[in-house]
């Protein structure tokens, strides 16, 4: 095989479990017919570099399974006698929009049964704790919105509670942790907040020159994207080029500015291209900010979210790479 041939086989293995039952499984030829949309010339590296990058960030259904079992026998979270602890745990399953907390309360479940012989219903008849389980935490308003709900509700007014997820970007979870605390303060509760996961991602203000988020270094010379840049009242801020981030997601600093640039300016033809787009569904992913968009490659075998490239998930007339399905 041709080496193009090679890392269309690559990436359609790697995400071979995404949407498992919901869509049809990814093939190499789904993966052609998707970089098919983008120049020639940069079809082959941007392959090579986001093979690269997909071995890093794509989270398949059985990484998780052994997470979450780790997560249930970690002596940190549940002690000596994680049975025990876990009877003491109710769960939450509060989330207004999406499945995705019941799907991964319904594999939590599974591991309990598995280890421990009893399922979450038979948890937290008198709770000692809770936990809020979820796949992801990106910007953060997620969690805020369903915990912070919660606790102005029918939270008890000293509690602790575990949040446990995939992948955290530091600046959802400090935006996350802050909001949360304030809320339990304003409502007079003591709510002592937790958090577990797989995958820690630097996307912080101040990690933007090592971010593992898409940060471009410059805009590309492309005037669609630059009359974008426009639109938004104020110039974006860029990254210092020569870092691979924190998690060495990229594999060097050329491949990393070439999908910079490229879902960049995807994003902004798809923008135009689908028009019942909402302002802040970005060139490079969901974001309330006025900025070039979000950025993440965190994309897990449930979904895609929508703070990633709108290259990776958007659909009609774009052909996505991951179709998304929506809340």
């Amino acid at each position: 095989m041709s080496d193009r041939e090679d890392l269309l086989v690559s990436i359609a293995e790697t995400i071979a479990d995404y949407r498992a039952g919901d869509v049809a499984a990814p093939t190499p030829e789904h993966v052609d017919a998707w970089i098919r949309q983008f120049d020639d010339a940069v079809q082959e590296p941007m392959l090579a570099e986001l093979d690269h990058v997909l071995k890093k960030t794509y989270i398949s259904k059985e990484t998780v399974e052994n997470f979450l079992s780790r997560l249930a026998k970690e002596n940190k979270l549940a002690g000596d006698d994680p049975c025990s602890f876990w009877k003491t745990v109710k769960f939450l399953a509060i989330q207004d929009r999406g499945n995705s907390q019941h799907q991964m309360l319904d594999m939590f479940d599974g591991v309990l049964q598995e280890e421990c012989g009893f399922g979450i219903e038979d948890c937290g008849e008198d709770p000692e704790a809770f936990v809020y389980l979820d796949d992801g935490i990106f910007t953060g308003n997620t969690v805020l919105n369903d915990l912070g709900g919660w606790i102005q509700s029918s939270a008890p007014e000293v509690t602790k509670v575990h949040v446990l997820v995939m992948a955290v970007h530091t600046g959802g979870e400090y935006y996350a942790d802050s909001r949360i605390a304030k809320i339990a303060r304003d409502a007079n509760k003591k709510i002592g907040v937790s958090w577990w996961y797989l995958r820690t991602i630097f996307d912080q203000k101040r990690y933007t020159d090592t971010s593992d988020v898409l940060r471009p270094a410059a805009l590309p010379d492309d005037q669609p994207t630059r009359d974008y840049v426009a639109t938004l009242g104020f110039p974006p801020v860029f990254r210092k080029p020569g870092s691979i981030g924190e998690n060495k997601f990229f594999s060097c600093e050329e491949g990393r500015n070439l999908l910079e640039q490229e879902f960049l300016k995807a994003g902004v033809k798809i923008r135009t291209l689908c028009p019942h787009l909402n302002k802040y569904q970005r060139p490079l992913g969901n974001m309330l900010l006025q900025t070039l968009g979000f950025g993440s490659l965190i994309v897990t075998f449930r979904n895609c979210p929508n703070n990633a490239p709108l290259a990776l998930w958007v659909g009609d007339p774009w052909y996505p790479l991951f179709p998304r399905k929506t809340n």
